[in-house]
């Protein structure tokens, strides 16, 4: 008992330094029970737990001298990013540089993607140009990325002409996936910072770099143009790529959005436009189905005056739907996004491209009323079946107080495009159906 201030201490130190993530301290009963005069220490030390913070400097100069004579350069940003806080040195460096840049799911909002720069997201389902970019360069500057399979495609191909930095925290995701040539191992704020010293002492250098790289920027607005996120519109059904960018077109600058996992999730990467860093509340990795409304009642509790947004699927929503009495209860004003196509869509996607559409356990025709649920715990709720009443309900969505249901009767077999097959390469994308 005498030691739980202390394990408090270095369990929130360690969650929140070095590569940042959750902790577990586990309370035996008689623990709970017991009292002690709690005296929490100012520090700790952590035998085996020195997270680096600054790069090595050598190494840092290594990377200036790489980056200046790059011609085909790109900036690849994770999630390591938006945790370690660095998305203004990030943006610094690349509007310093006029260097391209590409995001991962988790790390959309790190850099503007209104900004010319941005080649938006990367991987099975980012941009055409960002996955040719990435497949053509001669430098790929990796800062707080963990090279996912979801971003590599098959990792034989992937950026096969480039010499690769990688910045990050954790010296054990330094070469775990791809072969890097050379690591800088800190705290990506910090090593961004020392990269933006060195270059603010190379002026001419870096004009000179601008300078060289215009064919790069050039090749780049090319394939954007062959090749732009688009899809095709419809004026007899909602396509749900058109109700994501019109909550971008009229929610709030700073609102923020959090996201279940499927068809609906890459539809708000892909069209949501993020421009600011902790705008977007995905579970990522994990892949978690109903993790979208759990994560809106806890960024509606922190930030009440900011406006919160939950895009979901009809099958993710039902996983998590009871919550709607939390939200009426604590007056959370969550407003909930449901693209209904009765599918789950993205496993309906797969088994349509790649298994000859032998539909398993994805046809979800059931005669759910989500208005009438909505209605039931004291809630909200607007549907619109047609294109036309989108933009209406979004408006009555957000107007009205409190926690909304907004439901979207969607192109049924709409599917997410670009896609890379699994095991293929980045330039090996389905563009079209």
């Amino acid at each position: 008992m005498k030691d739980l201030a202390t394990i408090v201490k270095k369990a929130f130190y360690i969650a929140r330094t070095g590569r940042p993530g959750p902790v577990l301290i586990d309370l035996p009963k008689d623990v709970q029970i017991a009292t002690t005069e709690f005296k929490y220490p100012e520090t700790v030390d952590i035998r085996g737990y020195k997270p680096t913070v600054g790069g090595h400097p050598k190494q840092v100069e290594k990377a200036i001298s790489l980056l200046l004579e790059a011609k085909k350069p790109v900036i690849y940003v994770g999630g390591g990013v938006i945790l370690g806080n660095a998305a203004e040195e990030l943006t610094k460096l690349a509007q310093l540089l006029n260097a391209p840049v590409t995001t991962t799911l988790m790390g959309l909002g790190a850099f503007p993607e209104d900004d010319p720069l941005s080649l938006g997201l990367l991987g099975m389902h980012g941009t055409y140009y960002a996955n040719m970019a990435v497949s053509h360069c001669d430098l790929l500057i990796a800062v707080g990325a963990r090279f996912d399979d979801r971003v590599t495609g098959k990792i034989a191909s992937f950026a096969p002409h480039a010499q690769i930095i990688h910045i990050d925290v954790d010296p054990t995701s330094i070469k775990k996936n791809v072969r890097v040539d050379l690591p800088i191992v800190g705290d990506v704020k910090d090593v961004l910072k020392q990269l933006l010293k060195v270059l603010a002492g190379q002026a001419e250098k870096a004009a000179t770099f601008q300078k060289q790289i215009v064919p790069w920027l050039q090749e780049i607005d090319a394939w954007k143009a062959k090749h732009p996120m688009t899809y095709k519109s419809s004026t007899s059904v909602i396509k749900p790529q058109l109700v994501i960018q019109k909550l971008r077109e009229l929610s709030k600058p700073d609102a923020i959005v959090s996201t279940d996992v499927g068809q609906h999730q890459m539809w708000t990467a892909q069209f949501f436009k993020f421009n600011r860093p902790r705008t977007l509340l995905s579970s990522g990795g994990l892949g978690t189905m109903g993790f979208g409304l759990p994560a809106a009642m806890g960024a509606q509790a922190a930030f009440p005056k900011r406006q919160v947004i939950v895009v979901c699927g009809d099958g993710g929503f039902q996983m998590n739907m009871q919550e709607l009495a939390t939200l009426v209860q604590n007056r959370l004003p969550v407003k909930i996004c449901i693209l209904n196509n009765n599918f789950l869509g993205m496993v309906r996607q797969w088994q349509e491209l790649f298994f000859d559409k032998r539909y398993s356990q994805t046809c979800m025709e059931l005669p759910i009323d989500f208005i009438k649920l909505a209605e039931a715990f004291g809630a909200k709720g607007f549907q619109a079946t047609k294109p036309e009443e989108v933009e209406a309900v979004i408006k009555k969505g957000f107007a009205t107080p409190g926690p909304v249901i907004m439901e979207f009767k969607v192109a049924r077999e709409e599917k997410v495009l670009p896609m890379v097959p699994a095991g293929a390469s980045l330039t090996e994308m389905v563009l079209a159906s």
